[in-house]
């Protein structure tokens, strides 16, 4: 047998032997569906929360795949009217799948939002658990617009702050999240907080209402530990100032980790 024979049959038996290795890291990956609109494609969110579990502790790290599907403005109602949503929910597989509605919507006076948003948001969460029975359901809740909703409607002046739309919209998610038994990101209560204690940061687009580099960021780690779970530091920044984004991380772990019960997570027990 040639020299150049064995060698071959050397590197054909050690791709052989990793082949199993390689398969098993890609089907031990997180699946996770996004179906939400520019609030979720800012920044590319998705790939934010992607980058945070890879660059974590060693022990901890994860892959990420991910599908996402962030049409402009797209409220749940719309999303279920989308063939190929629908499909990408019934492909199946997927371990988490994170919500996100209009960004106004679940601001509106109750009876709008009941009949609005709570209805689909149930179908949504119906649809998957079909084709996905062990799929977790994640509300990402969002923030309320710098100055108050930007489509106040005449007489619900409640909203017309931005104290008054982030209080709305934390209800509403969470009652989504209880109709559903599903999990809650709580996003608008972090941002709430660090808009709070650090109103010099720049949250914003200049539009008002989109999310900053930084909002996206406060975003990511938000979703992240909401199915993590667990403490974390990780070494993605999103090009952030370090102590910023340390800042962040540590805010968002206090408010999910100290809430699970508010948001509908397993108790530190369960998660053992």
């Amino acid at each position: 047998m040639s020299k150049y024979l064995k060698c071959y049959i050397c590197v054909l038996m050690i791709l052989l032997l990793l082949t199993p290795m390689i398969f098993a890291q890609q089907q031990d990956s997180i699946r996770i569906l996004y179906i939400g609109n520019s609030y979720t494609y800012y920044h590319d969110l998705p790939q934010m929360v992607q980058s945070i579990a890879a660059n974590i502790a060693q022990d901890f790290r994860m892959e990420i795949s991910y599908k996402a599907y962030t049409p402009g403005g797209c409220t749940f109602k719309r999303h279920l009217q989308q063939p190929e949503e629908v499909a990408a929910i019934q492909e199946g597989h997927w371990d988490y799948v994170v919500l996100q509605e209009q960004s106004s919507l679940p601001a509106m006076p109750t009876e709008m939002v009941q009949h609005e948003t709570y209805p689909y948001a149930r179908q949504l969460d119906s649809l998957v658990h079909v084709h996905n029975p062990q799929a977790r359901v994640i509300f990402y809740m969002t923030w309320g617009h710098k100055d108050g909703c930007q489509e106040t409607p005449d007489g619900y002046p409640l909203i017309s702050t931005y104290q008054g739309m982030q209080t709305r919209l934390i209800t509403s998610y969470l009652e989504m999240t209880y109709q559903n038994d599903a999990w809650c990101a709580p996003v608008g209560m972090v941002w709430q907080r660090v808009r709070k204690e650090r109103p010099y940061q720049t949250l914003y687009w200049p539009d008002r209402s989109h999310p900053s580099v930084l909002g996206t960021y406060i975003a990511a780690n938000t979703i992240f530990t909401t199915f993590f779970q667990k403490p974390y530091q990780t070494t993605f920044t999103a090009g952030l100032d370090t102590e910023l984004a340390e800042y962040v991380q540590q805010i968002v772990q206090e408010i999910v980790l100290k809430n699970r019960n508010l948001l509908n997570l397993p108790s530190f027990t369960q998660n053992k």
